[in-house]
């Protein structure tokens, strides 16, 4: 069964993300337990209206989970998601929005970029080329809204996207295993295909690659 966050959980305003791919779907155990949560949400496509609040919690993930800050040739998109997320019809930008308050407090984001070497593994650029690849991105929660869901809501919606799309072959992305809760999530929906910190010679940048298959 699909359920539309929108629908299950109406906010004034939040419409479904997209006529061409549907949301995650939600088994009805999960729908039950979410609905005893506090908070209710909507999941969304970002609008310029939201980007704002995304760019919020997408440098509170880099400076305090991180620890890294903001780094121009790494976090280029965070300052410009408007241009790398919302202009490309392959690209998009999901945004969760507390319904308490109207705050932004979890983003998730796909595009079309492969991971680049260097800093990557030549290899592992060579397998996951631009353009056949859909990277997942940005899939921050803020702290206080974790464990309930969101993160994974998000990510079986980007999925959805990526599939509708119709040309991606491939879901990758990387995750650093400092920040909470990142390697629990990414292991239990893909694949660990490259674990910089034991198979790169000096452990590279410590980050670890996944790929994550298609619905």
């Amino acid at each position: 069964m699909r359920v539309s966050i929108g629908d299950a959980y109406r906010v004034p305003g939040c419409s479904s993300p997209s006529s061409r791919w549907s949301l995650a779907r939600l088994h009805y155990a999960e729908l039950i337990a979410y609905s005893l949560q506090v908070h209710n949400y909507c999941i969304k496509v970002a609008t310029r209206d939201d980007l704002d609040g995304a760019r919020v919690v997408m440098l509170d993930a880099v400076y305090r989970d991180f620890g890294t800050g903001y780094v121009p040739r790494w976090h280029r998109d965070i300052m410009d998601p408007e241009a790398f997320y919302l202009r490309s019809e392959r690209h998009t930008l999901l945004v969760a929005v507390d319904e308490q308050d109207g705050t932004v407090v979890a983003t998730g984001a796909l595009d079309s970029r492969g991971p680049a070497h260097p800093p990557n593994p030549r290899w592992l650029a060579e397998r996951y080329p631009s353009g056949e690849t859909a990277q997942l991105r940005r899939v921050y929660v803020r702290p206080e809204h974790r464990r309930r869901g969101l993160a994974r809501r998000m990510v079986g919606e980007l999925l959805d996207f990526a599939k509708a799309d119709g040309g991606y072959r491939v879901v990758y992305l990387h995750a650093y295993p400092h920040a909470p809760g990142a390697l629990a999530l990414w292991q239990s929906l893909g694949e660990v295909v490259c674990d910089e910190r034991h198979e790169v010679p000096g452990g590279g940048s410590g980050v670890v690659h996944f790929e994550v298959p298609l619905p």
